[in-house]
C-alpha cells in the first residue's frame, strides 16, 4: 500500500498540473495523500517534513533564482535579449527558423539568463518566424525547450544554470566539471534534437498543416528603435561565464583564509567548503552581469530599472516556490517506507562497477517524481551523494564525472507534465499540454537517452 500511495500521489500531481492547477497548492496535498497510505500522521508530515524541506531548499538556492531572474529581466528590458534573438533570426532567416530559435534560447541560457525568462524573451521571435515560415505553432515550445532546457542547461561545461551548480556542493567540483563528457553530450543532443524537430516539421507540412489560426498569446509588435548593438548585448552574458571561470579556477583556490570559514559564526563544513565558494563565484558573476546589463543601453533601460528589478524578484519567488514545493513533496516521499525499497533498488544498480549508472537512474527518477531537475537532483544527492562519492573514491573515478552525470540526468524525466518550466512555457505560448506536450516529452527522452549512451562510452574509453 505504501508504494501504491506514492504512485497514486505522483499520478494525481501530474494530472492536476496537466489540468493547469498550481503545484505550489497541490504538492503538499499529494504528499499528505502518500503519507496517509503509509500510515503517517497528516499534520506532522506537513509541518515537520514538507515545510522544513521547502524552507531549506529556498535557503540554499534562492540567490540563484533571484539573481538569475533579475539578470534575465534586465536583459529583456534593456533590449539586449531581443537584440541577440533578432540578430540570430535575421542571420539564419525563415528557412532555418527552428535552428534560429534553438540558438537564440541556447545563447541566453548559457549566458546565465533564467530558463523562465529565456522563454519570455525568445517566444515573440519564435512565434513570428514560425508564422513567416508556416511551421505549426504547436512546435514552438519543443523548439524553445531544446535550446533552453537541455544542452545549455546542464551539459555544456560552465553553464551557470542552477542544474549545473547544485552538484558543486556535494562533490567539491566547479561549473566546468567533466568538459569532454559534457561537450559530447551537448553535441549529440543538439544534432539529434534538430533532426527530430525538422522531421516533425516536414511531416506536418506534408499533411498540409501550417502555422494555424485563432491562436492565443500572439506576440505584440514592439518598438525596436532603441535596441543595443548585438555585440554589446553579449557582454553581460560573456561576463557571467568569464567571472565565474576566473573566480572558480584561480581566485578562490588560492584564498588562504578559507579555514576561518569553518569556525563560528559561519561553521561551513570543510567537506563542502570548495562547493560553497564556487556558489559564491556564481553569485558574484550574476551580480556583475546585472550591472553590465543595466549600463549597456541607457536609452533602452531608462524608466524600466524599477520594473526590471521588481518583476525579476517577483518572478523568482514563483519559480523557487514551484521548485521548493516539489522538493517538499519529494522529501515526504523519501521518508515513506515504500521509498526504502525503491532507494535500495536504485543504488543497487552496479553495471560496469561504477556509480554512474546508478546515479543517473536515481537522479532521473527523483527528478521525475518531483517534476523538477534541481529538486530531484537535490534530494538524490542529499540522500545518496556521499555513497556515490565514496564509491568513486574506491575505484579512482573523478568526482567531476559524478557532477556531470547528475547534472545531465536531472534534465531528463523532470519535464513530466507537472514540471514548472513546462507549465510556464506552454502558458507563454498560449498552448496546452494536449497540443504541444508530446514533442516536449520527445526532447526529454532524447536528453535522457544521451546520458546513458555517454555512460556506456565513458566505461569503454574512460574520458572525463
Amino acid at each position: 500500500m505504501a508504494v501504491f500511495g506514492i504512485l497514486l500521489a505522483l499520478c494525481l500531481l501530474m494530472f492536476m498540473a496537466y489540468r493547469g492547477f498550481s503545484v505550489i497548492f497541490f504538492a503538499p496535498i499529494m504528499a499528505i495523500i502518500a503519507a496517509i497510505f503509509s500510515g503517517m500522521a497528516v499534520l506532522p508530515t506537513y509541518t515537520e517534513i514538507f515545510l522544513p524541506a521547502l524552507a531549506n531548499y529556498v535557503k540554499i538556492y534562492f540567490p540563484f533564482f533571484l539573481l538569475g531572474a533579475v539578470f534575465g529581466k534586465v536583459m529583456e528590458e534593456s533590449g539586449a535579449a531581443r537584440a541577440i534573438a533578432k540578430a540570430v533570426v535575421s542571420k539564419l532567416g525563415a528557412k532555418q527558423a527552428m535552428l534560429s530559435v534553438v540558438l537564440s534560447a541556447a545563447i541566453l541560457t548559457y549566458g546565465g539568463v533564467s530558463l523562465f525568462v529565456v522563454a519570455f524573451a525568445v517566444y515573440p521571435f519564435a512565434a513570428s518566424i514560425f508564422k513567416e515560415a508556416d511551421i505549426p505553432k504547436r512546435l514552438v515550445p519543443a523548439t524553445i525547450a531544446l535550446g533552453a532546457f537541455t544542452f545549455t542547461m546542464d551539459a555544456l561545461p560552465g553553464t551557470p544554470q542552477i542544474q549545473n551548480s547544485i552538484p558543486m556542493k556535494f562533490f567539491n567540483t566547479d561549473l566546468y566539471a567533466a568538459p569532454v563528457f559534457g561537450a559530447l553530450g551537448a553535441i549529440i543532443i543538439l544534432v539529434v534534437g534538430m533532426f527530430y524537430l525538422q522531421w516533425r516539421k516536414r511531416a506536418a507540412q506534408a499533411a498540409g498543416e501550417g502555422y494555424g489560426t485563432d491562436h492565443k498569446n500572439e506576440p505584440e509588435v514592439v518598438d525596436e528603435r532603441y535596441l543595443p548593438n548585438v555585440w554589446l548585448s553579449l557582454v553581460p552574458l560573456v561576463s557571467v561565464l568569464a567571472v565565474t571561470l576566473v573566480l572558480q579556477k584561480w581566485v578562490f583556490p588560492n584564498w588562504h583564509i578559507t579555514a576561518e570559514m569553518t569556525k563560528a559564526p559561519y561553521k561551513i563544513l570543510e567537506t563542502g567548503l570548495v562547493g560553497t565558494m564556487n556558489n559564491w563565484a556564481l553569485i558574484i558573476a550574476l551580480v556583475v552581469g546585472i550591472i553590465l546589463a543595466f549600463v549597456i543601453n541607457p536609452r533602452g533601460i531608462k524608466g524600466n530599472v524599477t520594473k526590471a528589478i521588481n518583476l525579476g524578484a517577483i518572478g523568482s519567488l514563483l519559480a523557487v516556490l514551484n521548485t521548493a514545493s516539489e522538493v517538499g513533496f519529494g522529501n515526504v516521499i523519501k521518508t515513506l517506507p515504500g521509498f526504502t525499497s525503491i532507494g535500495h533498488a536504485l543504488t543497487g544498480i552496479n553495471t560496469g562497477g561504477t556509480p554512474l549508472l546508478s546515479e543517473a537512474v536515481t537522479v532521473n527518477v527523483l527528478s521525475g517524481v518531483t517534476g523538477s531537475a534541481s529538486g530531484g537532483m537535490s534530494i538524490a544527492l542529499d540522500t545518496f551523494g556521499p555513497k556515490y562519492l565514496a564509491w568513486a573514491d574506491r575505484i579512482g573515478m573523478s568526482p567531476e564525472l559524478l557532477h556531470r552525470v547528475a547534472s545531465m540526468a536531472s534534465g531528463g524525466m523532470d519535464t513530466l507534465p507537472h514540471n514548472g518550466a513546462v507549465i510556464t512555457l506552454l502558458g507563454i505560448a498560449g498552448l496546452t499540454h494536449k497540443q504541444s506536450y508530446k514533442d516536449i516529452f520527445a526532447i526529454t527522452i532524447l536528453k535522457t537517452g544521451t546520458v546513458f549512451l555517454l555512460i556506456g562510452l565513458q566505461t569503454i574509453f574512460h574520458f572525463v
